[in-house]
């Protein structure tokens, strides 16, 4: 196994909730409307210190989707997905970007969210930006 290289950032951060691991910048949200099987998610247009999977179709709220999961490289918890492709012209606005679930990181003051009872079970995605 090679070395690992774990980017820092500055300013108020998104973390991975297991071990710290610099995420996302609050600047770089695109949207907080996104939801997963474990409640919100929002979209960011980068984030650091990640690996990505397999890339798979995947049918969202919002349609066909090409995505990839996204790993914290300090710990290798699943944090998100990343959108490669959208399939509907009207979801382009995603491709490249990716989604961090917010019950697996914690936010720029340290807290971490934790589950409701009223999360969303199903699909993941959002229909408005």
């Amino acid at each position: 196994m090679g070395r690992l290289f774990v980017q820092s950032l500055e300013g108020k951060i998104y973390s991975c909730k297991h071990c710290r691991t610099h995420l996302a910048l609050c600047e770089d949200i695109v949207s907080k409307s996104f939801h997963c099987r474990h409640g919100k998610a929002y979209l960011f247009s980068k984030v650091v210190n990640v690996t990505s999977g397999e890339k798979e179709e995947r049918q969202m709220m919002t349609g066909l989707h090409t995505v990839a999961d996204i790993f914290c490289v300090g710990c290798g918890s699943i944090v998100g997905w990343k959108y490669e492709t959208a399939h509907e012209k009207s979801q382009k606005y995603k491709e490249g970007k990716s989604v961090l679930e917010r019950v697996k990181m914690a936010g720029p003051d340290g807290s971490n969210y934790w589950v409701s009872h009223e999360a969303q079970v199903g699909s993941s995605d959002a229909d408005d930006v």
